[in-house]
């Protein structure tokens, strides 16, 4: 049963009808609330990962550069796939999404080394910047109004014209 949870939880985004519905595991002492239409449950992926930050502390470091770092998924955790590391963060859309991530690794002589990790959105939602909401594309949205085309603008004649344009003399 926990397995199939799991793989469903794991399995998303799930959209109903274009709209994603989130799924997060349940823990005793949970809070039900409405999420904000910013933060949304998304999958990364994090590629080019330093075999030292293959651990908790360190995916949920990394992860913290682009969200708050949910969990990882099972084969994550198991370290059968090398190749990048998935984690579920939660993000504000709102907010500019990062395609990598710096990280400094400690070295043994004291010093750091910078790493670039980078950043793979597995699915974002459709942001509307009419209404700043999630869930439908600008073209959908009831509150966008597209301009009019100008088809004709009269002009009136001022009173001070030449009366006809040429070279001057």
């Amino acid at each position: 049963m926990e397995a199939a949870m799991e793989e469903v939880i794991e399995g998303g985004p799930w959209l109903f009808q274009g709209q994603p519905i989130i799924l997060q595991k349940w823990e005793p002492g949970m809070a039900l609330r409405k999420l904000k239409h910013t933060q949304v449950p998304v999958w990364i992926k994090l590629r080019h990962l330093p075999v030292e930050l293959w651990t908790t502390d360190g995916l949920s470091t990394v992860a913290s550069g682009i969200g708050k770092p949910l969990y990882p998924d099972a084969i994550t955790r198991a370290c059968t796939r090398l190749d990048f590391a998935r984690v579920c963060v939660m993000l504000d859309i709102s907010s500019k999404l990062p395609r990598h991530v710096i990280i400094m690794i400690p070295l043994e002589n004291g010093g750091e080394s910078a790493c670039k990790v980078d950043v793979e959105y597995e699915w974002l939602p459709p942001k509307c910047t009419s209404c700043h909401s999630l869930g439908h594309a600008t073209s959908a949205c009831i509150l966008h109004k597209p301009p009019k085309p100008v088809v004709a603008v009269y002009v009136q004649k001022p009173k001070h014209v030449a009366p006809r344009l040429g070279p001057d003399r």
